[in-house]
C-alpha cells in the first residue's frame, strides 16, 4: 500500500465518520421536531402526496435483510422516485444502531411494542419554515459529492456505540 492509499483511506473514512455522527444528529433533531417519516409505506404515501417536504430520504438494511426481495424492490422504486424528484439519498447499514438513535425496540417480545420498520426514513421540511440544522448540510453535501463521483446513492456504515 502506498502512502497516498494510507491516507486517502484515513481521509475517507474520517469523513465516513463524520457524516455518520452527523445523520445521527439529524436524524434525533428531526425527531425532537416532529419532522420524521418511519417505515417503507408510510414514507411512500407521504412521497406520493407531499414530495416537495422531503428532504433526505435514508433506506436502511443489514445483511439478513439483503434477501427480501420485495424490500428491494420497493428500495428500487424509492430510489428512482428521489432521483426523479431531486431528494437526497442515502443508503446505511446499522438498523440497531438506528433503533438506539431513534430510541425504538429492536426486538419483539410479548411486553413491548411491536418495532417499527426502520427499513425507510424521511426527513421532512416543517410547515411553517424550513428545517435548518448543520447536520442536515453535512449529509446534503455528502451525497451532492457522491453524485459527483457518480455514485448516485451513497453508502454509510452506523457503528454500534
Amino acid at each position: 500500500m502506498t502512502l497516498e492509499e494510507v491516507v486517502g483511506c484515513n481521509i475517507t473514512d474520517k469523513k465516513m465518520e463524520t457524516v455518520s455522527q452527523a445523520l445521527e444528529e439529524l436524524l434525533a433533531a428531526a425527531q425532537r421536531q416532529d419532522c420524521l417519516t418511519v417505515g417503507v409505506y408510510e414514507s411512500a404515501k407521504l412521497m406520493n402526496v407531499d414530495p416537495d417536504s422531503v428532504v433526505l430520504c435514508v433506506l436502511a438494511t443489514d445483511e439478513e435483510d439483503e434477501d427480501d426481495i420485495a424490500l428491494q424492490i420497493h428500495f428500487t422504486l424509492i430510489q428512482a422516485f428521489c432521483c426523479d424528484n431531486d431528494i437526497n439519498i442515502l443508503r446505511v447499514s446499522g438498523i440497531k444502531r438506528l433503533a438506539e438513535v431513534l430510541c425504538e425496540p429492536t426486538t419483539t417480545d410479548s411486553n413491548a411494542n411491536e418495532p417499527k420498520d426502520l427499513h425507510c426514513i424521511l426527513v421532512t421540511n416543517p410547515q411553517c419554515q424550513p428545517f435548518k440544522c448543520p447536520a442536515l448540510q453535512e449529509v446534503g453535501s455528502y451525497c451532492k459529492e457522491s453524485r459527483c463521483k457518480n455514485q448516485w446513492v451513497p453508502y454509510l456504515s452506523l457503528q454500534e456505540r
